[in-house]
């Protein structure tokens, strides 16, 4: 099983194993790691905006079009900043590292 390490916002490094094929946002909420996701997971909002080590950023599939345009609503902009929403964990990602910003807007409110 490949394995992702969530950095939370108190700097805690938490690995975990996982499946391949979750989401990067399903495998924090399955592990109690504190990303909001407001919109559920439909990317329609940019609470689940992570900053993905350099090491892995170009492992990733770039970024489409509207989620370039909901991360320029993320609060802490990074140049490796994606929404973990988008991210599909795979066996070549084994390893991956993503850090959570200090804070995220909710533009759904509530």
């Amino acid at each position: 099983m490949p394995r992702v390490t969530f950095i939370t916002r108190a700097g805690e490094a938490r690995v975990i194993e996982a499946r391949a094929g979750q989401t990067l946002l399903d495998i924090a909420w399955d592990n109690k790691i504190d990303i909001e996701g407001a919109c559920g997971g439909c990317m329609a909002c940019s609470t689940c905006h992570v900053i993905v080590d350099p090491a892995f950023h170009d492992r990733l599939p770039p970024p489409g079009e509207e989620e370039e345009d909901l991360l320029d609503l993320a609060w802490g902009l990074q140049p490796t900043s994606r929404l973990c929403c988008q991210i599909v964990l795979t066996e070549a990602l084994d390893g991956l590292i993503v850090s959570l910003p200090d804070e995220a807007n909710n533009m759904l409110g509530g």
